[in-house]
This record gives structure tokens, sequence and C-alpha cells, in this order.
């Protein structure tokens, strides 16, 4: 399972941690954000803050159809990440949600936001999105989730130390990711 890299967009982690969790999300999308809001934090304190696990995003943009924006949040965050910023506006994203069909993901918008999280250059930002720099790496996630067989988001994958894959779908309780977690670990 490869995509593009981005520098800025690293896993969160320890490079060596035993377990690596895949979220494939969409910034539109109520479940990816009720994971982000309920679970998402305790998964971070209790595994890839002990380098048990890292964390890594890949978008999975099914819901552009719903007004747009999907794909549009995903490359503003690569747009952030060349700046240092990747995790910092994917989680401003999160915590500042406005709904699967309200609009909210504008160009203008995801300026606001990236001065909201401290982008220092507001015009290399505006001028990555304008260029749609990075619409391929979503294009290429998103073709990575479909040929993985993923429908849903969020969806997640996670790897053990042997490589061997565990599905989980759906905006699981913590209590599942820690199961699967543990599992992988051993």
């Amino acid at each position: 399972m490869q995509t593009a890299t981005i520098a800025g967009a690293p896993a969160l982690g320890k490079a060596s941690a035993p377990v690596t969790v895949v979220e494939f999300g969409d910034y539109l999308c109520t479940f990816c954000h009720r994971f982000h809001e309920d679970t998402k934090g305790k998964i971070i304190q209790d595994y890839v803050q002990t380098g048990k696990a890292k964390f890594l995003f890949k978008d999975f943009p099914i819901n552009d159809y719903l007004g747009g924006g999907s794909s549009l949040g995903a490359e503003a965050s690569y747009c952030a990440a060349d700046q240092g910023k990747y995790w910092e506006f994917h989680d401003y994203m999160y915590n500042n949600w406005g709904g699967e069909k309200a609009g909210w993901v504008t160009k203008e918008s995801m300026a606001d936001f990236a001065h909201n999280i401290g982008i220092s250059n507001i015009d290399q930002f505006k001028s990555c999105l304008d260029s749609s720099k990075y619409a391929n790496v979503v294009k290429d996630n998103y073709n990575l989730a479909k040929s993985a067989g993923l429908s849903a988001t969020p969806s997640f994958v996670v790897f053990s130390a042997s490589g061997e894959p565990k599905l989980v779908v759906g905006a699981q309780p913590y209590q599942v990711f820690q199961q699967v977690i543990d599992q992988s670990s051993s």
C-alpha cells in the first residue's frame, strides 16, 4: 500500500512503531468528524505517543457530490504541509467541521483556516491551492482506497509489525481500535 509521500505530511508517531494505523477519510464525512471528536485523541495518546503505533491519514474524498469540497479540503491540507502545518490544518478542518452539505469548504474558507493555524505565507498557500498542485495526490489516495476494496469513510487499515492488515470500517468506539491494535502488536 503506497502513495506519494508529502514531506510535510508525515505519519504521527515514531517510524519504528510496530503497528501502523491508516485512516482513509473525507473532510466532509459526518462519521470521520465523529471519529476525530470521539476516538482519535485517545488512540494518539495511548498508542502513538507511547511509541506503540504510528498514524497516517489518506484522503478518500467520496463526498464531493455533497456540494463539493472534499477534494479541495484534501488539497488544502497538502498546501498547508508545504509550510509544515499539515496536522494542524487537518485537525482544524475537523474541529471546525461545517457539515456534509453546507458548502463550507471553499478556497476562501481554506485560506481563512490557513491563516487561523498560523500559515506564514498565505499567498503561497493560495497559489498552491489555485494551481491544483496536489490534485493528483488526492486522486491517487482515492484510487488506492478503491483498489483496496474500501467503499466507506472512515475506513482504517491497521498493519501489524509483520505487515498483516486488519480492516476497521466506520467511526467505531475506542475499544474496537484498542482490541485491533493490541492484537496487531503481538
